[in-house]
């Protein structure tokens, strides 16, 4: 099957001569407001790490440190240090973020960090932006604060949303133990090592008083005695004010009970990799966060959050923190604020439970992200969908909560999809895998949730790995291991260094084009979700999106064979036309419709009601 040909009947369905990108002009301010009023189930959400993306300003690769890599972090000829890109250079490219048809851009966390942490001899740079000290500032190796708000001023004159990552879990790696000194700090439980108040009152009182008690949850915590931690904390010199708010440079706020095993409590309470875990169910940190994000949103009027490490804080503090980022950004005029959390989890039990426990308004779909793993990369059957898609009715709203799910097919933490595509398939043409790729872009864009896009996917990056390796560069590379890279998809599949923002390359065209059909049917970004027809083995997958009585059906071929066969509809949808692909003009009977699609390809039906 020739997948330009796909492509260009795409292009003649939606009237387009060309899906490449183009310029995309500044509108008026009244017109720019619009884009509030979307849905978040109405976003394409492109996420980047700035420092991997475009360097705008080369006088920043530093930020303003003196001295070796170890001393200012920057080195770009290694995967574990900074790069150069800024948030200059990403202002610099909406038009290629928007010509790929995204909506909204959610970046890796702007705010300052210890520039490298990690024993000697194994240190890594904080370009990924996960290991803060400043919650109340850009990280001068990224820019300023007011490069940051001419970034979101220009996005929101196009209409594009800015969501910001956030990270409430932990800080970066100053405070130390003293039992510890030298060696990892095994975890201690609250049970061998509890938490005590003046006056001997059990620490149990203490976390029970988060809740309420005869002494109040702030009083409560207010008598918690410093020795009584399960390791004895302190914070070297050289770093005892290097936390802003300052009041987040005292280890009071903190667990210091060692490192987490991810299992039990000390997924709550441990470490994360040496991190210091914050005391979240402490008052005083609920109250200092919800002031420190309240702040961006009403500064920047940034128009979500992603939450990471979401799993590892207590659903109390959730409960709290929530609200308030809602209420805050309601009174700045966003109505529509998108939070969504990270857990980490494929089990959409888990998932689920972070909306109704946690209170987020939903969770990224680690569980779509391995089903279509499983489908496309791998060789399971279509049915793994209609199982994931029963679990919606665990979510708090239920079936009706789906649609702004954000769903995904790779990130920086778990690796590419075009990796798992590879290894899934060894020995697969090029043809198959740019294939199977555009074919996993059609699930991602066709099927309910608010689908996300990871920078560099759309140009055939398929990376080394997880983590460092899996977050290259969109400018022109000095680190040999990215420059190596197989690449997905026609002539844009020459490795090397180069900067990778081609608007012709074979995947960029072909999600430009989902984008444009996914915005052109409000069916397909909120529209109830009815499957069809699922098997066991690869093959077919169809699915209904019905909205205020209208049904567009799109179907999805995983296998390598053609497919025939009949499929249930409406009834009232009689009279059909093609968007993309080629749809019999009229159902068979009242509520069956035929269908054929080739293998590896997908097509999509609207229904135009009963014949005139």
């Amino acid at each position: 099957m020739d997948t330009r040909n796909r492509w260009g009947r795409l292009a003649a369905a939606l009237g387009c001569a060309s899906l490449a990108a183009t310029a995309v002009p500044a509108v008026s301010a009244q017109t720019s407001q619009a884009f509030r009023d979307r849905l978040p189930q109405d976003e394409v959400i492109y996420f980047v790490l700035p420092d991997r993306f475009a360097n705008g300003d080369p006088s920043n690769d530093r930020g303003g440190l003196k001295g070796d890599r170890l001393a200012t972090g920057f080195d770009p000829a290694d995967k574990g240090f900074f790069h150069g890109g800024d948030l200059k250079g990403l202002a610099g490219k909406l038009d290629y973020i928007q010509g790929l048809g995204a909506t909204a851009i959610w970046l890796a966390p702007i705010f300052a960090n210890k520039p490298v942490q990690g024993p000697k001899g194994h240190e890594s740079a904080a370009y990924h932006g996960y290991w803060i000290t400043d919650f109340t500032t850009v990280d001068p190796h990224l820019g300023t604060k007011a490069d940051f708000k001419a970034l979101v001023d220009a996005a929101h004159a196009r209409g594009l949303k800015v969501y910001m990552d956030i990270v409430v879990n932990h800080t970066a790696d100053v405070i130390k133990l003293k039992e510890c000194e030298g060696r990892r700090c095994d975890y201690r439980s609250k049970a061998d090592y509890p938490v005590s108040r003046r006056g001997g009152v059990s620490g149990a009182a203490i976390n029970a008083g988060f809740s309420g008690d005869a002494d109040g949850s702030a009083g409560n915590f207010a008598k918690l005695t410093r020795p009584d931690f399960a390791y004895t904390p302190y914070v070297p010199a050289a770093e005892a004010r290097v936390k802003k708010p300052d009041w987040l440079n005292d280890p009071i706020w903190y667990h210091n009970r060692g490192e987490s095993d991810f299992v039990g409590e000390s997924s709550l309470y441990g470490d994360f990799a040496g991190l210091d875990d914050l005391y979240t169910e402490n008052p005083r940190v609920v109250a200092g966060f919800i002031d420190i994000y309240g702040a961006w949103i009403d500064e920047f009027g940034i128009d979500g959050f992603r939450v990471d490490t979401a799993r590892h804080v207590n659903p109390q503090f959730w409960q709290a923190f929530v609200p308030a980022m809602q209420a805050r950004a309601a009174a700045r005029g966003i109505p529509n604020f998108h939070i969504f959390a990270e857990i980490a989890d494929p089990d959409p039990v888990a998932l689920a439970r972070s909306t109704v426990v946690d209170g987020f308004p939903a969770a990224l779909d680690f569980a779509f992200q391995q089903a279509a793993t499983e489908t496309v990369a791998g060789k399971a059957g279509t049915d793994r969908f209609a199982r994931l898609y029963a679990a919606d009715a665990l979510y708090r709203g239920g079936e009706a909560a789906g649609p702004q799910i954000p769903t995904f097919l790779g990130n920086h933490d778990m690796g590419r999809f075009g990796r798992r595509l590879v290894t899934g398939n060894p020995g697969a043409s090029d043809e198959e895998l740019l294939e199977r790729d555009v074919l996993a872009h059609a699930l991602l864009m066709f099927l309910r949730g608010a689908p996300t896009l990871y920078y560099g996917d759309e140009q055939g990056f398929t990376g080394d790995g997880d983590d460092k390796d899996a977050r290259e560069d969109m400018f022109a590379s000095k680190v040999d291991a990215y420059n190596d890279n197989r690449l997905i998809g026609g002539t844009s599949g020459t490795s090397g260094s180069a900067d990778r923002f081609d608007t012709g390359a074979p995947l960029y065209r072909a999600i430009s084009g989902m984008a444009k059909a996914r915005a052109a049917d409000p069916a397909l970004r909120g529209g109830r979700q009815v499957i069809r027809a699922a098997g066991d083995k690869p093959g077919l997958l169809a699915v209904s999106r019905i909205l205020q009585g209208r049904e567009t059906l799109v179907l999805f071929n995983t296998g390598q064979t053609p497919v025939e066969a009949q499929v249930e509809v409406e009834t009232t949808s009689a009279a059909w036309r093609s968007v993309f692909g080629a749809c019999a003009p009229a159902s068979v009977a009242p509520g069956s419709y035929r269908v054929t699609i080739a293998p590896l390809d997908y097509k999509i039906c609207v229904s135009e009601g009963a014949p005139q």
